[in-house]
């Protein structure tokens, strides 16, 4: 065979597997547009209807979003999602990664992303503006899995617990593409466990919790239906108290 055809050849085939990998990549996204909090500062709102506080607004660094239909009545909280807008004048070819930390909707939208994460989907600075200007963008977008790097999943208690009256928790820094769809409440003596409720966005709460230690399983499912429990190495501590952070000490992928 002659050195022309074998690269022509090569040539070939090389472009079959660009189309292939754009082609899947396109298909990985879903087309749908995007919104920014008019009134925010740079990052997100402390009142987020997942119940992270504030929290919900500095993790990853400010950049992220309400939701629409993937806040899936709070099970969507802390979902990490790859949004990228789709005017390629002004946006980047990556766009940004946001986490769920709020509901809501505008104007058909899917995302109302804050200042900063709205921003960042631009080439520049000057592009930005010109995004902000718009308020309301065509984009696309595809869940990713979370990366919280040195951190392990970590209990926030709520301030509006009592000990040992009422316990009201949220789950922090959850890595991966996986949901959290249900959680147990164990003491520690008798291993009895109870599933608990979700009363809102991500907290989850027990009326009556148990004394002594208390244990925290968390059945982790994935988008093609596997599911697992997790049990965390450390307990929360018997004097446990409203606004305080108890590290899990594991992490999940």
């Amino acid at each position: 065979m002659a050195p022309l055809q074998v690269l022509e050849i090569f040539s070939t085939f090389l472009l079959v597997i660009f189309i292939q990998v754009y082609l899947g990549n396109a298909q990985n996204f879903i087309q749908s547009r995007a919104a920014y909090y008019p009134n925010s500062e740079e990052k997100g709102t402390e009142t987020g209807a997942c119940g992270f506080g504030t929290f919900g607004a500095t993790i990853n660094g400010g950049d992220v979003s309400a939701a629409s239909d993937l806040y899936r009545d709070g099970l969507g909280c802390g979902a990490c999602y790859q949004v990228r807008c789709t005017n390629s004048n002004y946006c980047s070819e990556n766009g940004v990664n946001v986490v769920i930390t709020d509901h809501g909707a505008s104007d058909s939208t899917d995302f109302i992303l804050s200042q900063r994460a709205f921003s960042r989907m631009a080439q520049t600075k000057d592009a930005a503006a010109s995004l902000l200007s718009l308020g309301n963008v065509g984009i696309e977008y595809r869940r990713v899995s979370c990366s919280y790097p040195n951190k392990n999943i970590t209990f926030k208690i709520d301030e509006s617990s009592d000990n040992p009256y009422y316990l009201a928790f949220v789950l922090w820094y959850q890595q991966g593409k996986t949901d959290i769809s249900a959680v147990q409440l164990c003491e520690t003596q008798n291993f009895v466990c109870k599933l608990l409720d979700r009363t809102r966005g991500a907290v989850w709460t027990s009326s009556s919790p148990p004394k002594g230690q208390l244990q925290i399983r968390m059945l982790l499912s994935s988008d093609d239906g596997d599911e697992k429990w997790v049990i965390p190495l450390n307990n929360i501590p018997e004097n446990w108290k409203a606004g305080e952070t108890y590290d899990s000490g594991i992490q999940v992928d």
